[in-house]
């Protein structure tokens, strides 16, 4: 994509930042877990910390270009998932158990990749949003089929 920027309607420039606020939200959580993960689900648990931290990257080049600012600290959310996953890790382990709360908390992250993609967004936006949202569906099954 090229650096030019472009101006998107509203909506999409606010699924855009709604795709990055979850991302970086679903992030938290995932710093906190690989913390707390026990040994044989760290490097799943990291899988998806790097997955995100890159999206989120890539997603707020496509907010910047849209000439918006992209924050870095998501919503109230990271918060919240910070604590749940430490809350977790105190009365439980970190491990596979955890799978499907994760795979809840990517819904909502696919959800946002569904309504950006569904914007009226440049070509190169939607064909790069949609490529960011299959490497995570592919991530989802990959976990779902390595811990059945």
């Amino acid at each position: 994509m090229s650096n030019q920027s472009y101006t998107p309607d509203t909506a999409a420039a606010d699924a855009l930042e709604a795709l990055h606020d979850r991302t970086l939200d679903v992030l938290a959580g995932f710093d906190t877990m690989v913390e707390k993960a026990e040994p044989e689900f760290l490097p799943l648990a990291r899988r998806f910390q790097e997955l995100h931290r890159r999206q989120s990257s890539e997603i707020a080049a496509l907010l910047s270009v849209a000439g918006r600012h992209p924050g870095d600290d998501g919503t109230f959310m990271s918060t919240v998932n910070r604590a749940v996953v430490s809350l977790r890790a105190m009365f439980d382990k970190i491990d596979e158990d955890v799978l499907q709360q994760i795979q809840s908390g990517e819904q909502h992250v696919i959800d946002a990749f569904d309504e950006a993609i569904a914007q009226p967004q440049p070509p190169e936006v939607a064909t790069k949003l949609s490529e960011l949202r299959q490497e995570l569906v592919r991530l989802l099954e990959e976990a779902r089929a390595a811990t059945s």
